[in-house]
């Protein structure tokens, strides 16, 4: 993969297809190969550029304070993007959020695909998954705390295992593992999450949400797309947190005609 080198480290990304810039931005559990089945389809008609967040992927976390807004704006100006279309899965759409916020002028669109929000009063559910994420990372135990996640934001809620197509696990289970190695030096030099009005969003947008993810995610995706003026709300019934892995071939159908606008 190309990077883009600063005094922090490096950024590793990818670019694919040709027209209007698209940028895809990962899950926190994630990295850039999530996308990988919906690229083909977006590429036919966008330069589409995918990217690792620091600590996530090729990418090293990072050797001094960062701000993943800056990280974004650093990268469109290495390729000579001066406007794009975003697209941000779950802490991807957060990053999206912020970024079109503080740099208006530089975002056609969003889509946002399950986007946490800063100041949501989580469930018990919620607080019960990261207490045993916690637990699982306190007791030196790295594949419980794998287990945790994929449980939670791969298979969700609302079916078991074997309704879930084995190949995902396989496939995230390595980019889980990078993401919790290094989600302490992450936190510890993020200087990014700074509350913004997203009533003043003035592009167009597409919040999505899966079927099957958590209820909270639920209802912060309807709270986003309330709050945007014009926002669409598309649910994909199959799939759980991480659409771009459930239900490719619907995200893609819905992503083309908008991105198109």
């Amino acid at each position: 993969m190309p990077i883009l080198t600063d005094e922090r480290g490096h950024l590793s990304y990818t670019v694919t297809g040709d027209g209007p810039p698209v940028v895809l931005v990962h899950a926190g559990v994630a990295d850039h190969r999530m996308w990988d089945a919906v690229v083909p389809g977006l590429a036919e008609r966008h330069t589409v550029v995918r990217y690792d967040l620091r600590g996530f992927g090729d990418s090293p976390p990072p050797a001094g304070p960062f701000s993943e807004t800056d990280d974004l704006r650093l990268l469109l100006d290495h390729l000579g993007h001066e406007r794009v279309r975003l697209v941000g899965a779950s802490w991807g759409g957060r990053v999206a959020v912020e970024f079109a916020l503080a740099h208006p002028e530089r975002v056609c669109s969003l889509a946002l695909l399950a986007p946490p929000s800063p100041e949501y009063d989580w469930s018990a559910e919620m607080v019960a998954y990261d207490e045993a994420e916690t637990a699982a990372l306190a007791a030196g135990d790295l594949d419980a705390a794998v287990r945790v996640n994929l449980d939670m934001w791969l298979r969700g809620p609302a079916r078991e295992w074997e309704d879930v197509d084995p190949a995902l696990a396989g496939r995230l289970r390595a980019s889980v593992r990078t993401a919790l190695m290094n989600q302490d030096v992450v936190d510890e030099h993020s200087r990014d999450g700074a509350a913004g009005d997203i009533a003043t969003i003035a592009v167009p947008t597409l919040v999505g949400i899966g079927g099957l993810d958590n209820a909270d995610f639920q209802d912060i995706a309807r709270r986003y797309a309330a709050g945007i003026p014009g926002a669409t709300l598309v649910e994909f019934p199959t799939a759980a947190h991480l659409v771009a892995l459930d239900a490719p071939g619907e995200l893609t159908a819905a992503l083309v005609p908008f991105l198109a606008r």
